[in-house]
C-alpha cells in the first residue's frame, strides 16, 4: 500500500512536519485499519477447520432377522377385501394383546381394528427401529455379528424381554453358546409350552449362532 498520499494530506493539515513517534503512530493506525502487518511480525497461522465428530449410524435389523420375524409373525388374518383383521393372543386365558400385521400390538389394537397392508408395513418398520435400539442400548459395546442381533431383535420384538433376560447377560459376556441355549427357556405362554414358540427359538438360536 503506498502510504505517501496519506501522510501528505496529513501534513498538509497540521501544516508542519512529523515527528518519528507520530509517524509509528500514523503507520500503526494505517496498519489497523488495513488488516496490514509490520514487516517484523509474523502472520498468525490460519485456523485448523473443525471437523465436527460424526456419530455411529444406529444398528438397524438386516434381511435375514426380518425374514425370520415375518416368517413367524406372517400378516395373517387377510379379509375378502384385501385388509387384516386384529386377533387374540392364541395362548393367553383373554386373548390379550390383541395383535395385527406383522405381530403388531398396542393401546389401538383391539376386537374389530383392521388395517391396511400398508398400514401393517408402516407399523412394523417403525416399531422395529424402536426394538433395534433398545438391543443395541442393552448389549451396549459387546461384540456383535449381525446374525446375533438380528436374532436379538427378532427375541426381543417376541418378548420384550432383552433387558432382564439371562441372555443378554451371557451375551455380553461373550458366552455365545450359553447364550444361544437361553433361547429355548422362552416358550411358554400364560405357563404352557407353546409349539409355536419352541420353533421360533429354535430358530432364533440357529440365526444366533450362525457366523
Amino acid at each position: 500500500m503506498n502510504r505517501k498520499p496519506i501522510f501528505d494530506a496529513v501534513r498538509k493539515l497540521l501544516g508542519r512536519g512529523f515527528t518519528a513517534d507520530e509517524v509509528a503512530a500514523i503507520d500503526r493506525a494505517i496498519d489497523t485499519a488495513t488488516g496490514a502487518l509490520p514487516a517484523n511480525v509474523a502472520p498468525e497461522p490460519p485456523d485448523t477447520p473443525t471437523v465436527p465428530e460424526r456419530k455411529a449410524e444406529p444398528r438397524a435389523l438386516g434381511a435375514a432377522g426380518e425374514k425370520l420375524i415375518k416368517a413367524w409373525e406372517s400378516c395373517g388374518r387377510l379379509r375378502a377385501d384385501g385388509k387384516y383383521d386384529a386377533y387374540p393372543d392364541p395362548g393367553s386365558a383373554d386373548g390379550k394383546p390383541w395383535t395385527i400385521g406383522w405381530g403388531s400390538t398396542g393401546a389401538d389394537i383391539a376386537r374389530g381394528t383392521v388395517w391396511t397392508k400398508a398400514q401393517c408395513d408402516a407399523r412394523f418398520a417403525q416399531e422395529i427401529q424402536r426394538y433395534a435400539a433398545e438391543v443395541e442400548r442393552a448389549i451396549g459395546d459387546a461384540p456383535t455379528s449381525a446374525n446375533q442381533f438380528d436374532a436379538l431383535v427378532s427375541f426381543h420384538y417376541n418378548t420384550g424381554a432383552i433387558f432382564s433376560a439371562s441372555l443378554t447377560t451371557l451375551h455380553k459376556q461373550g458366552k455365545f453358546a450359553q447364550a444361544a441355549a437361553e433361547f429355548g427357556k422362552w416358550i411358554y405362554n400364560n405357563h404352557k409350552p407353546m409349539t409355536g414358540l419352541v420353533k421360533r427359538r429354535a430358530a432364533e438360536a440357529k440365526l444366533y449362532s450362525t457366523p
